[in-house]
């Protein structure tokens, strides 16, 4: 799979994109201060939301359309969407800052106008969001262009992922990258729930990433070890500066530890087996094998006290110890020298 022209997949180091969301504040020069930090941070990607108020919920103060408690308890739907969206007519612009300082951009549509908007500005994805991953609709939509796919999981159940890679896959989506997701904001570390990384992946055979709300880097670096190949963390310059998404959002500096950590954690994988590794030649010094600690002539017999397991590593291994005593040399050997094979009868 390829995002504008990133790999992404296990042979890869994790493709790490920082969500603006509404961390703009409502300007837009923030958020282009937002892309360009998250380019000097190293993440790969930004990511914006592209909805409004009116295509996300209607304008009205019934029961159902409040939200009780939590980070945005006492706003209306409406309210905290027209306060943390980010404009249609700043898409383009953005769109060009982020491609003219180097970093891929690409978006969230929340209906069908997003995703219009967004293929007219040649978006190279599209995520679809965990509180969308039910609107079949808008999956095939987006499916139908082609593009590589991004979904979250938050919420979802197995047979709500079912559905949504069946109309994916049926709609035309070839590279599909479901990320792991607890929609809580921030999310507790300990109900992260990364094994569930594993089996997404072997379970629908899909490349799986993390959509991550904890606060920190923890469970982002954790998560790599268990396949993960793309981590998605909110990002803003300064969680004082109050924000829809600031208070479980990274900083700059904790972006930058995000993308060391993570490709550091990617590195230290390696493959299964036990090939030893080239730097660990010089330590064999420093491991036991079985040495000659007495002059033998030709033809002697091999006693206990004529060899030793000692340091250095370079003799023949102290399994070996007992098979040894008794056996007779065929050549003469001196006190330091080790036992190999070629020297006994």
């Amino acid at each position: 799979m390829k995002i504008a022209n990133r790999e992404i997949g296990d042979h890869a180091s994790p493709f790490v994109i920082a969500e603006v969301s509404g961390n703009h504040n409502g300007s837009i020069k923030r958020a282009k201060e937002i892309i360009l930090a998250a380019k000097n941070a190293g993440a790969h990607a930004v990511k914006l939301q592209t909805y409004n108020a009116d295509t996300m919920t209607i304008d009205t103060d019934l029961p159902d359309f409040m939200i009780k408690g939590g980070l945005w308890g006492g706003y209306s739907l409406y309210d905290l969407y027209k306060e943390a969206c980010t404009p249609f007519e700043w898409q383009a612009e953005l769109f060009k800052y982020a491609r003219s300082i180097g970093i891929i951009i690409f978006s969230s549509p929340f209906d069908e106008t997003a995703i219009d908007l967004l293929e007219s500005l040649e978006a190279p994805a599209y995520k679809i969001a965990s509180f969308e991953f039910c609107d079949i609709p808008l999956i095939k939509y987006a499916a139908r262009l082609g593009k590589p796919l991004l979904m979250s999981t938050g919420l979802a159940s197995e047979s709500d992922i079912g559905d949504a890679l069946e109309a994916a896959r049926s709609a035309g989506a070839q590279d599909i990258l479901l990320f792991h997701c607890i929609s809580s904001y921030p999310t507790p570390i300990e109900q992260s729930n990364l094994r569930n990384i594993q089996y997404l992946k072997s379970h629908f055979d899909v490349k799986v990433g993390l959509s991550d709300h904890t606060m920190g880097t923890t469970a982002a670096v954790a998560s790599i070890a268990l396949g993960a190949v793309a981590i998605e963390k909110h990002f803003t310059l300064s969680r004082q500066d109050k924000g829809p998404d600031s208070a479980f959002s990274l900083e700059p500096h904790e972006l930058t530890d995000l993308v060391t950590q993570t490709a550091d954690a990617w590195s230290a994988l390696g493959n299964p087996g036990f090939n030893r590794a080239d730097v660990e030649k010089s330590n064999l010094i420093f491991k036991r094998s079985i040495y000659f600690v007495e002059d033998l002539a030709e033809g002697a017999e091999i006693t206990k006290t004529a060899i030793r397991r000692i340091r250095p590593g370079y003799g023949l291994a102290p399994k070996y110890f007992d098979e040894l005593v008794g056996r007779k040399v065929s050549k003469a050997v001196r006190r330091g020298e080790p036992v190999s094979w070629d020297v006994l009868k």
